[in-house]
């Protein structure tokens, strides 16, 4: 894992872990996962997927997933154009 993604990483576990400071890491982790859906063992749970649960779980299920609003354009005609070169930024 490259230093900026263990520091987020780290970041987000921190605040969330003391908001639940009466659980154990391998506990608060475990939590995570369940929330996340996660069924496998514990070991096969992806960073990006604790990234993105940590990142997620305090928002509403009707927000944007931050990172996909600049790709998103509300018409279609727009989206083709703008994907063939036609219309620029």
């Amino acid at each position: 894992m490259k230093d900026h993604r263990i520091n987020e990483l780290i970041d987000l576990l921190h605040s969330a872990w003391k908001q639940e400071a009466d659980l154990s890491l391998l506990q608060l982790l475990s939590k995570l996962a369940q929330e996340a859906g996660f069924k496998d063992d514990l070991k096969d749970l992806s960073d990006d997927a604790l990234i993105y649960q940590l990142k997620m779980r305090e928002t509403a299920s009707t927000d944007e997933i931050p990172g996909l609003k600049k790709d998103y354009e509300e018409d279609f005609k727009t989206a083709i154009l703008r994907a063939r070169g036609v219309l620029k930024d």
